[in-house]
């Protein structure tokens, strides 16, 4: 993923892959349900739709004058609703997660951290059998790629956080080993008592703790990876570039909208995006 610093701390970019578009064809066959001007359509397929439905033509088209008229004349966007795309969002963080849930119409499912600590957790129980726990768990966790601000430095600080948290809750909780090893992995930790490497290799190897998030999620900060999946409809989709896509937004999220308007196809940015109008 590409690096870029910013306010001298380093960062990791999203990587973002288009995974379907639905076509601009559904849209214009809404539009011409509305007025009834099938024949009107540069789009053979658009025209002859009520008398010989061609479904793979019409979700091929490339352009549909009725919507750009519809769009840019008339501002009627509620039209191009029918036209949708989803994107695969790898390594934004949390706090771009955050403002993503701010734009309620979409479909978002997204990487849970209650079923993916794992990893954290066996680092933190294994580092308890070391002398200098932190500095094995330091090393395990690095090795994660779990953030998206990669300095050094700044991570040793976080990491240190989160290590710091979960000892506190360690010498508080008398059940945190059972929330977070899983109960056959159990005998491991008699097994290789006073062995950090064979037991954190162990823990990783056994059956995972099932939900092992739901006692241990407060580690986790704004600056923790996320992947996740979206849909938007292009109307959506439009407000969201508009929004994000802008000096104005906090730059994670504009990465992460430009990214995404990088994948989208022209035809739909044509639609939305003043700059590829007439391309």
């Amino acid at each position: 993923m590409e690096k870029i610093e910013m306010y001298h701390v380093e960062y990791e970019k999203p990587k973002v892959t288009l995974l379907q578009d639905s076509g601009l064809g559904v849209a214009e066959i809404a539009a011409r349900t509305c007025y009834d001007s099938f024949e009107n359509s540069e789009n053979e397929c658009i025209k002859n739709a009520m008398e010989d439905l061609d479904i793979d033509a019409i979700n091929c088209i490339e352009n549909s004058d009725l919507l750009a008229n519809l769009t840019w004349v008339h501002h009627h966007h509620s039209i191009i609703e029918h036209a949708t795309l989803s994107y695969l969002v790898q390594g934004t963080s949390r706090g771009v997660l955050q403002e993503h849930a701010r734009h309620r119409l979409q479909a978002i499912s997204v990487r849970s951290t209650r079923y993916t600590m794992s990893n954290v957790i066996n680092a933190f129980v294994a580092s308890l059998e070391e002398n200098d726990g932190f500095d094995f768990f330091l090393d395990k966790v690095l090795a994660f790629n779990l953030f998206v601000i990669s300095d050094t430095a700044y991570l040793a600080i976080e990491i240190r956080a989160i290590y710091d948290k979960l000892m506190l809750q360690y010498h508080k909780d008398v059940s945190f080993i059972n929330n977070a090893v899983a109960k056959s992995s159990l005998p491991f930790l008699e097994e290789h008592k006073g062995n950090a490497h064979a037991l954190f290799e162990a823990l990783q190897c056994g059956k995972k703790k099932r939900n092992v998030g739901d006692a241990f999620k407060h580690i986790v900060s704004d600056n923790w990876k996320v992947d996740m999946v979206i849909t938007f409809n292009i109307r959506s989709l439009k407000n969201y570039f508009d929004l994000r896509d802008s000096g104005a937004a906090w730059f994670q999220i504009q990465w992460l909208a430009q990214a995404m308007k990088e994948v989208t196809p022209k035809k739909y940015l044509k639609l939305i995006d003043k700059k590829y109008r007439n391309i």
